[in-house]
């Protein structure tokens, strides 16, 4: 009898296993990336477009003012909001470059002209001429988002 009840618990407990394992109860969900713009409503489409449009009138207004050059394709955001930037002479005198402009470098969107000149040193790190392009420094970085800070009222609740 006490095999006979071996047996049967054996069993069950197999048979147990095999029906949850096939049911994937305990599988990890299956994940999934955001399918990007799709993803976001109509009222955040429509902001964003919006915000697009009054930085792209922005930047023209600080080219125009000799405040902004850029060195990558599209609008640099972080340039516009801080008053405008001359990545260019940034670059060209190795002085460090805005996050936005050293992220667009990394990501392939430098503007064409300045393209030819990026390269690689040995150990992956991106170069301009030669040298390695790198962020500016923590002090141009806090005065530049202190200036940001202005636009947005926001310059006296953060103690810079």
């Amino acid at each position: 009898m006490r095999r006979a009840m071996q047996a049967i618990t054996a069993i069950a407990i197999f048979s147990a296993g095999y029906f949850f394992g096939t049911q994937d109860i305990a599988a990890p969900k299956r994940l999934t990336a955001q399918d990007g713009a799709d993803a976001l409503s109509k009222d955040a489409t429509d902001r964003i477009r919006e915000a697009m449009t009054a930085l792209s009138t922005a930047r023209e207004v600080l080219e125009a003012e000799g405040r902004y050059t850029a060195v990558t394709k599209g609008v640099n955001c972080f340039a516009i909001s801080v008053g405008g930037v001359d990545a260019r002479a940034d670059l060209e005198k190795n002085r460090g470059v805005d996050p936005e402009t050293f992220a667009a470098l990394y990501a392939g969107m430098a503007a064409d002209d300045v393209a030819d000149q990026l390269d690689k040193d040995e150990q992956g790190r991106l170069t301009y001429n030669g040298r390695v392009v790198r962020l500016y420094p923590i002090s141009r970085l806090n005065a530049l988002y202190k200036e940001r800070l202005k636009f947005d009222g926001t310059a006296e609740d953060t103690g810079f």
